[in-house]
């Protein structure tokens, strides 16, 4: 197992949203999070970093050509030492590759779908992809994948990224696996109950704030949507959220500077 760029292989490590406009958000995600842009242009796909005190820590990009995208949405790519020999692994474990490795300013990468149908990426990141300090706001702090299937989801990413598995429910009612590779823990998995009808198995991207409902409040004015108010969780506040072009996302509000699980 390598570290890439500080990220050890199979650690969530870039988020990026897939939205037809980047520029309609820009003002959203600026006023919600800080963020402030750096436009690549036509030859990079007309991506657009987000920067935190000039330092990239998310992107944006409108579909890769050829590539359906029903509906904006955000994409986590995994940390890997090699993505040709990753997506190998993919395939091998009936995943689908969407986008073939491609080189970017960010490292090499590629976009997948997982066993269940879940999409994500693939990243070689260069150095320009550096962890944030823990608790930053306006920065990732969780990632955790939401599946009806929890035996294939732990099969497919074990047999990728050899994750070991940490029960923290009674695995009936509440199924919850923290995935970690050399002890230290990646993200999670959440088993969704079969009722839900018109469920997509899909991962879901946490970002650090300060106050959980000033930044609600701030969704609601600039044209986004509260999900599900704000809830407590062990390590602090939680809550569910949609942009103006109905991108979900999470936030946290982390309690004592803990920033390692919502």
């Amino acid at each position: 197992m390598a570290y890439n760029a500080g990220y050890l292989d199979g650690f969530p490590c870039w988020p990026e949203l897939t939205t037809p406009e980047p520029a309609s958000v820009t003002r959203f995600y600026g006023r919600l999070f800080g963020w402030t842009y750096e436009h690549l242009g036509p030859r990079v796909w007309n991506s657009t970093l987000c920067l935190l005190d000039g330092s990239p820590v998310a992107g944006m990009a409108p579909p890769p050509p050829g590539l359906d995208v029903p509906k904006p949405s955000w994409t986590i790519f995994m940390a890997t030492s090699e993505v040709e020999a990753s997506l190998v692994r993919v395939q091998a474990n009936s995943g689908e590759p969407l986008v073939l490795p491609t080189q970017m300013p960010l490292g090499r990468m590629a976009v997948v779908h997982d066993r269940e149908g879940a999409p994500f990426g693939l990243l070689q990141p260069s150095s320009r992809v550096r962890p944030p300090p823990k608790g930053t706001p306006g920065t990732l702090c969780w990632n955790e994948l939401h599946v009806q299937n929890p035996g294939a989801a732990d099969d497919f990413y074990q047999s990728l990224f050899g994750y070991e598995c940490e029960q923290t429910g009674d695995g009936v009612d509440y199924d919850y696996v923290l995935w970690k590779v050399r002890g230290e823990t990646a993200c999670g998995r959440l088993r969704i109950p079969y009722e839900q009808d018109g469920f997509a198995p899909r991962w879901v991207n946490y970002f650090t704030v300060d106050t959980i409902g000033k930044s609600q409040a701030v969704i609601e004015r600039e044209g986004g949507s509260v999900l599900i108010n704000a809830y407590e969780m062990p390590h602090g506040l939680v809550a569910l959220a949609a942009d103006p072009g109905g991108a979900r996302f999470a936030l946290c509000q982390h309690d004592n500077g803990n920033a390692a699980v919502p």
